[in-house]
């Protein structure tokens, strides 16, 4: 099973962070850390299990997989989400391993759209699955779709999935729009040397689809056991590429807590670029995950978070959940991808 536990490694990025201070934080929300950083965001893992094996999450030929007794059921989640909406959580962003293997997802998402507080609910996939399970998802309250795209190569997505269903990804994302769902984003995480050549072709497909490109610098985290500096292709570099084929490029409007800083080509069209790695947005960072067994890590590089999971099967109710989450997200200094660049 991968974790978030490998040591920092030494990379020529220091110094290129976004600046770390305290963020300007209105009164109303219920839980701000020591950094002033408000609780809002919550992604959460509904399985550990997926179906691709890509290179830079999953690179090790087998997993040992959690026990089905560990995952916490829809009910069990529904609480934790109930508690995090207590504390100040608006948007639930659901995840796996590949989220669209739990059975019956739309139950949950239905459950979890029950709640008037979560005002955004979204859903990050391989996209595989898309086409049986599209419109019973929009019906159950699913707003938004990710789906993760690393090219446009049959043969290259064989490569770096181990799995021959370019196709069915392509599938998937046209039904996102016959399901009536917008908002529809597609995450490319470029590496030198495996995809970086297809910037454009990346972002003239997401065009086609009616879905905003997010690029995303090659981290340094979970399963990228492979992962050297020499593999990151710097959102520096990605603007110039880009900006050599279409002309200049400049700033798009963003929502200062968002990972993604926003571009507009010439033309109107907008695209994102994820640079956690050369650019951590550490000091705006709202959001923290719940792992389909419980654990709760307020830092995506953290190695060790709270056990909800046995709070949870030992009778805690939402008002002690929240009360957990609202101490301990209060006493947050966390900083991850900062750290890994010193």
């Amino acid at each position: 099973m991968p974790t978030d536990s490998a040591p920092p490694r030494p990379c020529p990025f220091s110094g290129n962070s976004r600046a770390l201070g305290v963020s300007p934080i209105q009164a109303y929300y219920r839980s701000v850390d020591t950094r002033g950083r408000a609780l809002r965001d919550l992604r959460l893992s509904v399985t550990d299990r997926c179906d691709f094996r890509c290179n830079y999450c999953m690179p090790e030929a087998t997993y040992t997989w959690l026990p089905r007794d560990d995952i916490l059921s829809f009910e069990e989640l529904e609480l934790v989400v109930r508690a995090f909406a207590d504390a100040g959580v608006t948007k639930v962003r659901l995840t796996g391993g590949e989220p669209l293997l739990r059975r019956d997802l739309a139950v949950l998402v239905a459950r979890i759209a029950a709640d008037p507080r979560i005002t955004d609910i979204s859903l990050t996939t391989n996209g595989v699955h898309l086409v049986d399970q599209a419109a019973a998802l929009r019906a159950a309250g699913l707003h938004r779709v990710t789906v993760s795209l690393d090219t446009m190569r049959a043969d290259r997505h064989e490569a770096i999935t181990r799995r021959a269903n370019h196709q069915g990804v392509l599938d998937g994302i046209s039904a996102i729009g016959a399901a009536g769902l917008s908002g529809t984003k597609i995450n490319t995480v470029v590496i030198r040397g495996t995809n970086d050549d297809e910037l454009i072709d990346l972002l003239e497909y997401g065009s086609s689809v009616g879905a905003e490109v997010r690029f995303i610098e090659y981290m340094d985290v979970g399963g990228a056991t492979g992962w050297t500096c020499d593999a990151v292709v710097t959102s520096d570099e990605m603007l110039t590429r880009l900006g050599a084929a279409y002309g200049p490029i400049r700033a798009a409007e963003v929502r200062p807590a968002a990972p993604a800083r926003r571009y507009q080509l010439p033309d109107g069209r907008v695209f994102g670029i994820v640079a956690s790695t050369t650019e951590p947005f550490c000091s705006t960072c709202d959001r923290s995950r719940v792992t389909a067994d419980g654990m709760w890590f307020r830092c995506l590089y953290a190695a060790t978070g709270t056990d909800l999971r046995a709070l949870v099967r030992g009778g805690a109710d939402a008002a002690r959940l929240r009360n957990t989450i609202q101490e301990q997200w209060q006493e947050r200094t966390d900083q991850g991808a900062v750290d890994r660049l010193s």
